[in-house]
C-alpha cells in the first residue's frame, strides 16, 4: 500500500513539472514621439476632434498571457488640445476638466478578453475625481522589439461630473465623448 501511495506521489509530481509554465506578457511602454491619445466631441451640434499631448503608458501584453496583461495610462489633461484655444482654455477650467483640482485622469485594467475582431479591456478611468468601469476594444500587433496598440472607447461625460454649470447641458456639449488611441510600443527598460 505505502509503495502504491509513493507512486501515486511521484506520477502525480512529474505530471505537474510536465505542465507548460504559464506564459507571462511582455511589459512595453509607449513611445511619446510615435503614439496619439484622441477623442471626439460634439459641440453645439458640430464634432469636434482633440489630442492629449502628454500621458504616459505601461503595457503588459502577450495574446497567450490574458491573465497577466495589465495597462496603466496617466494623462496629463491640461496638455489637450482641441486646435481651439479659446475652447481649450474653457475645458481646463473649473466647469469642466478643473485641472487645477484634477490635472490628470488615470485608467487601470483589470481584465481582458479576446473577441473577433481584437480585444476588450474591461478597466477603472478615473477623471475629474470619479472612478467609473470603461471597456476598451484594441487590436495589438507585436514586431521584433517593439509593438502597436490601437483601440477606441466611449464614455459620457456627466458620469464623470465632466461639466457644470452652463457646460452640464447636453444642449451645448453632447454627454457621449469617443476616445481613440495608437500606441507604438517599445520595450519596457
Amino acid at each position: 500500500m505505502i509503495r502504491r501511495v509513493a507512486l501515486s506521489v511521484v506520477i502525480g509530481f512529474a505530471a505537474v513539472a510536465a505542465l507548460p509554465a504559464a506564459a507571462a506578457a511582455a511589459s512595453y511602454v509607449a513611445d511619446p514621439a510615435a503614439s496619439h491619445l484622441d477623442f471626439t466631441g460634439v459641440q453645439a451640434g458640430a464634432e469636434f476632434k482633440g489630442t492629449f499631448r502628454k500621458f504616459t503608458a505601461a503595457v503588459d501584453f502577450a495574446p497567450d498571457a490574458l491573465a497577466s496583461a495589465h495597462f496603466d495610462v496617466q494623462i496629463d489633461l491640461n496638455s489637450i488640445d482641441s486646435k481651439d484655444n479659446d475652447r481649450d482654455k474653457t475645458i481646463r477650467g473649473p466647469d469642466i476638466f478643473d485641472v487645477a483640482h484634477f490635472p490628470t485622469a488615470h485608467y487601470v485594467t483589470r481584465s481582458f478578453t479576446k473577441t473577433a475582431t481584437g480585444y476588450t479591456a474591461m478597466g477603472a478611468l478615473t477623471l475629474h475625481g470619479v472612478t467609473k468601469d470603461v471597456p476598451i476594444n484594441f487590436q495589438f500587433v507585436a514586431a521584433p522589439a517593439t509593438a502597436k496598440l490601437e483601440g477606441t472607447a466611449s464614455l459620457k461625460r456627466l458620469d464623470f461630473g465632466v461639466g457644470q454649470g452652463d457646460w452640464k447641458s447636453t444642449e451645448w456639449i453632447a454627454d457621449a465623448v469617443k476616445v481613440s488611441f495608437s500606441l507604438s510600443l517599445k520595450p519596457k527598460p
